[in-house]
């Protein structure tokens, strides 16, 4: 480090979810610290293409490191591409003169991680997941200092949260609302459900939304609905606003009375700090961690769930019109959806940053 100017790296590439904590903690950084320099690390592959820039933070690219599930000769290439990324992020940390680095899991975290050991750069290793993931696990073993959601996630490290921009807490209030439905093209005064499947969209939920539409309608409540960039489009129609990808969620939780959707850990953290009641329907796939993710906020009251399985067109409009038409249990909701939550943890994740690269 010089005099003068900090250089910290964040690793998180792939999808939202590993983006936008790294992203949260570079804002919280650039908040607090007049001169630093802040550089995100990710792929060619990834969302980080268009939201790093966006934010208005320098991208360094390495060539990506996914692990196969089954024997293959992807499997038989992995060492090789380990040491090409390994290789290509020691490039990126001398390049930045990199005083610290912190890590938020998926196919760069691993590379980052073994290389700031290999240069000897004090690194973090953020757990966003109720159940960590392999290149985290690898990280903490490398030397890496965990920092977790919540508690038990399979990592050793103090409880700290998932780290979410300042925008997207307690969106709440008649005036706010109503100028975000706007914004969407939606009737301000309507009550509305926000459907989304993350930056990737979710199948299931996608049918269930086309399924349940005109229950949901007849129901008075009108639908803004995220469908993912790789699916067909639907067509809009009053009372539906169907968009591949919402860039400015916090506009999104703003005009929604009530939001269903899968329960990664951004969204889950982003979703209980907006003061949104939910219907979490949790990805069926992988080792059961969005259940877990969930399970804080719907035990305080704040949400509920729908099994993928169990999720169709009937299922999903009975339960936002129950909950909608309950003017009490809402407000109960209302109230207990950030009861679970840490709120300030992308400050504290950059004090601990701040303090690591200082000595």
């Amino acid at each position: 480090m010089s005099e003068t100017t900090l250089s910290v790296v964040v690793a998180g590439g792939g999808t939202a979810g590993h983006i936008e904590p790294a992203l949260a903690v570079a804002d919280a950084l650039r908040a607090r610290e007049e001169n630093i320099r802040i550089t995100a690390l990710g792929t060619t592959r990834g969302l980080e293409m268009d939201l790093v820039p966006e934010r208005g933070y320098e991208l360094r690219t390495i060539p990506p490191v996914p692990v196969p599930r089954k024997p293959s000769m992807a499997l038989a290439k992995l060492p090789w591409r380990v040491l090409n990324s390994v290789r290509a992020t020691i490039a990126v940390l001398k390049a930045v003169d990199a005083d610290v680095l912190i890590g938020f899991g998926g196919y760069v975290s691993a590379p980052a991680y073994l290389a700031a050991r290999r240069l000897g750069i004090p690194f973090f290793v953020h757990e966003a997941n109720a159940r960590a993931g392999m290149a985290n696990k690898l990280g903490v073993r490398l030397g890496g200092t965990g920092l977790n959601a919540v508690a038990e996630s399979g990592i050793p490290g103090d409880v700290v949260g998932v780290p979410i921009r300042s925008a997207h807490a307690h969106t709440r209030g008649e005036q706010a609302q109503q100028e975000a439905r706007e914004s969407f093209g939606l009737d301000p005064q309507r009550r509305t459900l926000l459907v989304t499947g993350g930056s990737q969209g979710a199948r299931s939920l996608n049918r269930a939304v086309a399924e349940g539409l005109e229950e949901l309608l007849a129901g008075e409540v009108q639908v803004l609905h995220a469908y993912g960039k790789k699916n067909e489009a639907p067509e809009a129609r009053a009372g539906y606003v169907p968009l591949p990808y919402i860039t400015e969620m916090n506009k999104a939780y703003a005009a929604a009375d009530i939001i269903c959707c899968r329960a990664g850990a951004m969204t889950v953290a982003e979703v209980s700090a907006s003061g949104t009641p939910a219907i979490y329907v949790p990805l069926p796939h992988g080792n059961g961690e969005q259940g877990l993710n969930a399970q804080p906020v719907i035990s305080a009251g704040g949400a509920t769930i729908i099994a993928d399985a169990d999720l169709n067109g009937h299922s999903l409009a009975t339960q936002v019109l129950a909950i909608l038409s309950d003017e009490q249990l809402y407000e109960a909701m209302v109230h207990s959806t950030d009861q679970a939550g840490l709120g300030s943890a992308a400050e504290d994740i950059a004090e601990r940053i701040v303090q690591a690269a200082r000595g």
